[in-house]
């Protein structure tokens, strides 16, 4: 399954690290759904132990503690697969003002990126949600990685599309400020809040980009 993707792939990169038993990459797979399911704090090791099809004691041979587990997971998976996607591949993909026409096509590919983005990724960023804000590692790591790459790029084509006159003449900052709000909205309802709607993601993704353009009173700047 398509969800699946990022784990094979973290598994894959493990592999070539350190040698992961079966056992172990089962664990962590019960793992990651258990947390993404219920949280960390509610999940417990009997439960994963049982879901990956082995005795409890076997998760402590390889993690002290279920933190430690879940550190095991979150880690890797952040510096190995999310970190490069966010630093690299989402910026080549996206922040290239020259192949955009119009403030709206940026937008677009924007949304369509990011949503495309956390489906594939979906477990994990459950667990990270709950996470980052109690792990200062990975807090520091989205901060410096969001700083250096994403924040840059955003206020370069920002800048650009107010200089075209497609974005009200607002501070860069204000600007990225609601347009991440409004997008990281629209992608925590649509997956997290009501994923069992009745979506139409092009046609949400194209009212997302009107109301970032023009607001509730659907006028354009004059």
């Amino acid at each position: 399954m398509q969800d699946k993707e990022w784990l094979e792939e973290l598994l894959e990169m493990g592999s070539r690290d350190e040698k992961l038993s079966p056992k172990q990459k089962k664990i962590l797979e019960a793992a990651v759904e258990i947390f993404s399911e219920k949280g960390f704090a509610a999940s417990s090791t009997s439960e994963i132990a049982k879901r990956a099809g082995v005795a409890e004691g076997t998760i402590f041979r390889h993690y002290k503690t279920k933190h430690d587990l879940l550190i095991s997971i979150v880690v890797p998976t952040w510096t190995k697969i999310i970190t490069p996607l966010l630093a690299k591949s989402f910026v080549k993909e996206v922040f290239k003002k020259n192949q955009y026409n119009q403030a709206e096509d940026f937008l677009r590919a924007l949304l369509t990126n990011r949503l495309e983005f956390a489906k594939k990724h979906l477990p994990i960023l459950k667990i990270l949600l709950q996470e980052i804000p109690f792990q200062e590692e990975l807090k520091e790591q989205f901060t410096s990685i969001f700083t250096e790459h994403i924040y840059v790029q955003l206020q370069k084509i920002i800048e650009h599309f107010q200089q075209q006159g497609d974005i009200i003449d607002l501070p860069s900052k204000t600007v990225i400020r609601m347009i991440l709000t409004t997008g990281i909205g629209f992608i925590l309802t649509r997956l997290f809040i009501l994923p069992d709607a009745q979506w139409d993601d092009e046609q949400e993704i194209e009212h997302t980009i009107q109301f970032m353009l023009y607001g509730l009173s659907g006028k354009e700047d004059s």
